[in-house]
């Protein structure tokens, strides 16, 4: 049996007539009438009467047209929703992000895609940019925001902007009355830094802020988390380096401070497998691409 056939007996049911059915499904009166003969034939069911040029459906007809109605909705439903799947409208995307980018681009393009695809579900998971990498190579998450750059072959990753870094200072630090501040006047400061393994491309940059003019960091304290790090440099344990977007964070007993270095800037990027994307993730990526767009555009950049 045939999907086509199940059309042409619903046609002619709906109808009661063979010829407007057939006008109705674009073919012949005999063609139509032949299709529907065959159905008959494999169901070994008269499904309608046939008698003085007037079609009326049989018991048998009844029952069958209602299912058959039911089937093709469900095969409209099925269509659609595989035409939508197809298109990136439905599905489920997992999203990998580590914590400065809560401060950032992050919640403007998780919104802009969640208003545009709203029957996609979205998960976030935070963890720091080496988890990520591990959970995109097992599968677990399609794309991850994380620091710049990610030396993997398995993995692509894609520039999402880059932001100045700034030195935050507990409030009461002499260099808190400056606008900024030279790298080298940090020389014997105690940093507050998050541990190399969990987020490499941050730590190098860091560190190399400090050997550029001429001095390694002292490092008191590592954390993993960057709002623990302004925590931390609140009580006063040390200062720290962090992303200029971090400053929409205003905690109490902490001041964030520019640096005169051009070169102290950190890119965030988005990294995914090496390999065709599904469509969630085509379309994730198009909406991302654009806010990145928009945003360099609003910043003049």
């Amino acid at each position: 049996m045939e999907l086509s056939h199940l059309r042409y007996f619903v046609a002619v049911a709906e109808e009661l007539h063979f010829g407007r059915a057939a006008r109705r499904m674009h073919k012949t009166q005999p063609a139509l009438s032949k299709q529907v003969s065959r159905l008959e034939k494999e169901l070994g069911i008269e499904l309608l009467h046939r008698a003085n040029r007037k079609v009326r459906l049989t018991d048998a007809g009844r029952v069958f047209f209602e299912e058959a109605c039911r089937v093709l909705e469900d095969v409209g439903h099925a269509t659609e929703a595989a035409r939508r799947a197809a298109e990136g409208e439905i599905g489920a995307l997992e999203v990998g992000f580590f914590s400065p980018a809560i401060y950032g681009i992050l919640p403007e393009i998780i919104k802009t895609y969640r208003d545009r695809f709203p029957d996609v579900k979205v998960t976030l998971h935070e963890w720091t940019s080496a988890a990520q990498v591990e959970r995109l190579r097992e599968g677990k998450i399609e794309v991850g925001f994380m620091r710049a750059p990610v030396d993997d072959e398995e993995l692509i990753t894609e520039h999402v902007f880059h932001e100045p870094v700034v030195a935050a200072l507990p409030e009461n630090h002499p260099l808190a009355n400056w606008d900024t501040i030279p790298p080298e006047k940090l020389a014997n400061e105690p940093f507050i830094m998050v541990p190399r393994r969990k987020e490499p491309s941050s730590f190098d940059k860091y560190v190399g802020i400090c050997q550029r003019v001429g001095f390694s960091p002292r490092v008191v304290q590592e954390v993993f988390e960057i709002h623990a790090i302004v925590g931390l440099v609140a009580t006063g344990m040390g200062v720290a380096f962090v992303p200029a977007s971090i400053q929409v964070f205003q905690r109490p007993g902490v001041v964030y401070r520019a640096l005169q270095d051009q070169g102290a800037q950190i890119g965030t990027a988005i990294v995914r497998r090496n390999a065709d994307p599904p469509p969630v993730l085509r379309m994730f990526i198009s909406i991302l691409r654009k806010a990145v767009t928009d945003l360099s555009q609003r910043s003049g950049k």
